[in-house]
Formats: structure tokens, sequence, C-alpha cells
């Protein structure tokens, strides 16, 4: 049986990621998966005094995954990919060609196989507040949540086409991605949790926008219905730090599909264990 590690939302702490280093070698898991917002800042990822490091992803996740795959040889994981919205697309390139060395398998809006299973990834969310736009998509329409900015305006790191993004969804890419394609048997690694889950309950009790209130739930509703007519086997997610302190659950079910959340809202690395043939007996470990 499988034992997989599920991180998400480290944001460059250097510590989270030595911890989770020596996790690895000591357990030696079958697959690794890296759910988004892995670098310091979006804007800053390059060039962070906070963390003395001039280049994060060659610095700090290539080199250290290279040293593992070095050292672990044959016992060195399937380790699979995507960013997050606060890591923008500026490293994508980068990821992508250190990909090419075999650490690890970039996996956004794409699908790979790790045993009798198949894998997508997927790293776009619904609007936000933020202006880095990078990894922002239009949800089931074009509506925005009162307070948020729609995904053609605030930053970009690449240039773009307005006409593109207004007309895109995370409904239709999801259709997409999948089309013709069972998923039952599948494992999904998104950035952003489902809508009106014990994953996407933000810390916006009270809080309003021109006297509108705010929705506590901050996740994708195509995520959601998708997770609800496809039911594939697991789901992983990040992006909401605060949701299983405020619900009490880094878990759900929706359906036959097991959701799983690796943010945190403290200091710790939260890594998320579980095997794929019985996710029912999923744990959260807090290093």
């Amino acid at each position: 049986m499988p034992l997989c590690f599920f991180v998400s939302d480290l944001h460059g702490k250097i510590d989270r990621y030595l911890k989770l280093f020596r996790e690895i070698e000591k357990e030696q898991p079958e697959a690794v998966f890296l759910g988004g917002d892995l670098l310091p800042s979006g804007l800053f990822n390059y060039s962070s005094e906070q963390y003395h490091v001039d280049n994060f992803v060659k610095d700090i996740l290539i080199k250290g995954f290279s040293e593992l795959k070095n050292s672990m040889k044959n016992q060195y994981p399937r380790v699979f990919i995507i960013l997050g919205n606060d890591d923008g697309k500026s490293p994508e390139d980068e990821i992508i060609e250190a990909g090419t060395t075999g650490i690890w398998k970039y996996i956004h809006n794409k699908k790979s196989g790790l045993d009798n299973y198949t894998v997508f990834g997927y790293s776009y969310i619904p609007p936000t507040p933020f202006l880095l736009k990078d990894w922002e998509r239009y949800d089931v329409s074009r509506y925005v949540d009162p307070g948020c900015v729609p995904p053609e305006e605030g930053w970009h790191s690449n240039k773009i086409n307005k006409n593109d993004i207004m007309y895109s969804t995370i409904k239709e890419d999801l259709e997409i991605l999948t089309e013709n394609i069972s998923v039952s048997n599948s494992i999904f690694l998104f950035h952003t949790p489902p809508y009106q889950t014990k994953l996407d309950r933000a810390a916006l009790d009270g809080r309003t926008f021109e006297y509108v209130p705010l929705d506590v739930n901050v996740g994708s509703i195509a995520v959601k219905r998708f997770i609800e007519e496809k039911q594939p086997l697991i789901t992983l997610h990040g992006h909401v730090h605060e949701s299983a302190e405020i619900t009490g659950s880094w878990k759900d079910r929706i359906g036959e599909t097991y959701a799983f959340s690796a943010a945190h809202n403290r200091a710790e690395l939260a890594i998320v264990k579980f095997d794929p043939d019985c996710p029912e007996k999923a744990i959260r470990e807090l290093l």
C-alpha cells in the first residue's frame, strides 16, 4: 500500500522545508504532493532578504529535492507539484525545466500516473481581494464577490490577453482537463478548496464591503460541483490557512470523495499522510 505525503502553503519557510526533507528521507513515501503557495512571496520570491537566498526555487526547492534524489536513489518518491496564487507564474518555467531532471512532475492542468491511480493538477483559484492575479480565474461565471478584484485586473507577471481571462472559468478548465475520462480512481491536486466545506472557511465573520456582508466560505463552486458530479477518489487542497482551526477539521467527505487540506495557520509544518488504497485512514501531523 503506497504511503503518500501532501503539503501546501509552506510560503517559503525554510524550516518547514527542512522538516519535510527529513520526513521524506525517514519514511520514504512513494509519492509527495506539493499543493502551491510554496515560495516566500509572489512578488518577491526571487529576491527575499528575509530568507537570505537569491533564488528560492534554485537554492531551496531544486537543491533540496535534488539532494534527496541523490541520497535516496531508488527510494526517492514521485513528486507532484503545482504553484499557488501567492507564487505567481514567474517561477513556472524554472520549475518545469527542473522537472526534466526527474526531481518532480509539474502537473498544473495536466494528468500523470501513480501506480494504478491517475493524478491531476490544477492551480487556479476564484477571484480574491489580492492584487497578484496570475493564478486567478472566474469560477462558474463572471461574478466577483464583494471586495474581490476581477482576475483580468490587478497585477500579472506575464503579458496577458484580457479577453482570454474574462471568458475563462475554472468550470470550463476542469471540463476540458477531464473530458471523456473517468476520474473515480484519481487523485486531484488543487490549490483552491471546494466551496462551503470544512476546508474553505475564512476568518471573515462580521466583515462587510460597502455594507454587504462578506461570504465566510471562499472556495470554488466549480471545484465543489466537479467533485459532486465526478466523484474522484481523493482531492487535495490548500489556500485557506485558518479553515481547519475554525471548523475543527482538515478533511471532509463529498459523496464518496475524500477531501484533505494541508493549509495550516500556525508555524508548524502540516503533513497529510495517506494511502490511496484506504484514504479513510489518512492522518495529519504537525511538525
